[in-house]
């Protein structure tokens, strides 16, 4: 960083038109001459284009080749959600033990916060051959930059072969910003992994050009290979409560800590009786209820089966249920146990997110609709005339 960034002492008036122009407060005038504090500094260019006298120069690092050969094991970042192991950690730790099968390599669990025993002792027994931990009191509370600063200098310290993160919202604002800083590629929202071991690289699947195909992206010259995968699309790993392992603990001091951003609150949205994503059974409701007051009917048919409302892009677009409902690639990914799909075509971006659940029955009065094609039993028919059947069917069950 030093030789990418300086400031010609000839050329600087100490204007302050850098200091305003910098977004990471990098820079202060001292003596009437621009100072550049290099922690802070990620090369945006802000001072360099704000000076009017060319005093600034910015040189940004190549990518230079890797060492394929120096990088192993298969990386698992643990994302803790408000004292509890989220468990699409326990997903990508299935994943990561098929990985690093094939790899021949070991699972290795990261894990940062504070008052780490009992999950350390969890994670063994889901998977992990290892386990990273950085144990302090400032990391109890998720804060992006401060994680990202710790796992980038923990990648370059360690050199891990593919480093996998949940597509959740902390994933995607942590890995993004590692792939960053360690110059390597990042492939966000895979729904699927595997591993080519002639050329040993990692394959990563996702929806592309609006979900109309599956692309697969590797990457052959940087390492880790990083991917954040979509909750729900992979199953959970098989606890084993007699597997054990070793614990790295890294001691860290303060400087990874972003003094400038404190944690205030955790305010969890309230959407629904039923949390979606750990729903066992789920209704939803597409075009095809035609109107939003019939979500009614939908939620009476959720609600005698104990389950939670879904709803397609459609509804959710039309203003008929909000968004946190919405299933499919660019909502929810969920695989519930049981999913009936009432009114709803089955274009492959709504089957992205549904199409992992153990039974889906679909209700629909075309017969050629394409949710036919994955689901385990058909109704053909007005789910008008259908779902309120099943309701009073399922009533009279419950009563016996």
């Amino acid at each position: 960083m030093s030789d990418s960034i300086k400031v010609i002492l000839e050329k600087c008036i100490g204007c302050s038109l850098c200091v305003k122009a910098c977004p990471f407060a990098a820079i202060t005038i001292k003596d009437k001459k621009a100072i550049i504090d290099l922690s802070k500094c990620n090369l945006c260019g802000a001072c360099k284009d704000a000076c009017k006298f060319n005093a600034i120069t910015i040189i940004k690092p190549q990518a230079t080749k890797v060492d394929l050969s120096a990088y192993k094991d298969v990386w698992v970042f643990v994302e803790v959600e408000r004292g509890k192991i989220n468990t699409v950690s326990y997903e990508l730790l299935g994943k990561a033990r098929e990985l690093a099968s094939d790899l021949r390599s070991k699972v290795v669990a990261v894990l940062l916060g504070h008052n780490l025993e009992e999950k350390i002792q969890n994670l063994f027994h889901r998977g992990a051959d290892k386990i990273v931990a950085v144990d302090k009191p400032e990391l109890d509370n998720f804060i992006s930059e401060n994680y990202a600063n710790i796992i980038s200098h923990l990648i370059k310290k360690h050199k891990p072969e593919v480093f996998l993160a949940g597509a959740t919202t902390c994933g995607r604002s942590l890995v993004s910003r590692i792939a960053v800083t360690i110059y390597t590629g990042l492939t966000a929202d895979c729904t699927g992994l595997h591993i080519d071991k002639e050329k040993r690289l990692l394959v990563q699947t996702r929806p592309a050009f609006g979900g109309n195909i599956m692309a697969q992206i590797t990457s052959p010259n940087h390492r880790p290979q990083m991917a954040t995968v979509r909750h729900k699309v992979m199953p959970e790993s098989v606890e084993d409560l007699k597997r054990k392992g070793e614990v790295v603990r890294e001691i860290l001091d303060g400087s990874f800590i972003d003094n400038r951003i404190k944690f205030v609150n955790f305010i969890q949205e309230e959407i629904s009786k039923v949390n979606l994503a750990d729903a066992d059974i789920i209704v939803s409701g597409g075009r095809g209820i035609a109107d939003a007051k019939n979500f009614k009917l939908i939620g009476e048919l959720a609600d005698v089966l104990g389950g939670a409302v879904g709803a397609s892009r459609a509804t959710v677009d039309a203003g008929w249920i909000p968004y946190s409902h919405q299933v499919g690639q660019t909502g929810r990914t969920v695989a519930p146990k049981l999913y009936v799909a009432c009114g709803i075509s089955g274009q492959i971006q709504h089957l992205v997110g549904m199409q992992s659940s153990k039974i889906i029955v679909a209700i629909n009065k075309d017969p050629d609709a394409p949710i036919f094609k994955v689901a385990n039993y058909g109704l053909v028919g007005d789910l008008f005339t259908i779902i309120p059947l099943l309701i009073k069917k399922f009533k009279e069950v419950k009563k016996v």
